[in-house]
């Protein structure tokens, strides 16, 4: 049984899929190409964390055009994520997860200081905690981490709202779960978030 998995939740960065909000500001292509830089700098993080396997669970499928722009790593697998909300794609994930590892960390791509000093801080967290998340300023949140298994945790949340994190923080505590709040952290996800990001990830819309 593998120790630990780091499953990358990804939307195709595809114009006008990919970073809807950010249309009005960047554009549907600029939008884009920021969800292709940011995703492959998540991919590139979560790899260079070196805890264990990384799993790349896509939407839309990977015959997706818009996945060949994206170079993946040796050793990376893929999956897509299937029908339902987020909720519930996250549970086959995550259940999926936890019957070959002991460990299970959960990610998106919105998020520019997901780095694998992170990734490896939440993992040790999981060796003395049946949980761990790290929440984000829009009430979301960057990263959640288990060892077990609850379709509580994934079910019937707002997704979206300013409510998620805190949804997700009192259906753990009813399960009796100990939990690990890690540092809160940010999406970029409005034209206000945009000043969150490094160089190397601004857009040319931008420049």
């Amino acid at each position: 049984m593998n120790t630990l998995r780091i499953i990358l939740f990804a939307k195709a960065p595809q114009a006008g899929f990919a970073k809807t909000r950010l249309i009005p500001f960047l554009g549907a292509e600029g939008a884009a190409e920021l969800a292709r830089r940011m995703l492959i700098n998540t991919l590139r993080e979560a790899c260079n964390a070196d805890i264990g396997p990384v799993e790349l669970c896509v939407t839309p499928n990977w015959g997706n055009a818009a996945w060949r722009t994206i170079a993946v790593p040796a050793g990376v697998d893929i999956t897509e994520q299937g029908e339902g909300d987020l909720g519930a794609r996250m549970a086959r994930a995550s259940e999926r997860a936890l019957m070959k590892s002991r460990r299970v960390l959960l990610i998106g791509t919105d998020c520019v200081e997901m780095k694998a000093r992170l990734l490896r801080e939440a993992a040790n967290t999981l060796r003395t905690h049946d949980s761990a998340i790290y929440s984000t300023a829009d009430g979301g949140y960057a990263l959640l981490g288990l060892t077990r298994f609850a379709h509580l945790i994934f079910s019937d949340i707002r997704w979206s709202t300013a409510t998620v994190a805190s949804e997700t923080i009192a259906r753990i505590n009813h399960l009796g779960w100990s939990l690990h709040v890690g540092t809160q952290l940010h999406d970029v996800d409005e034209p206000a978030d945009l000043a969150l990001l490094p160089k190397e990830m601004v857009p040319d819309a931008l420049v």
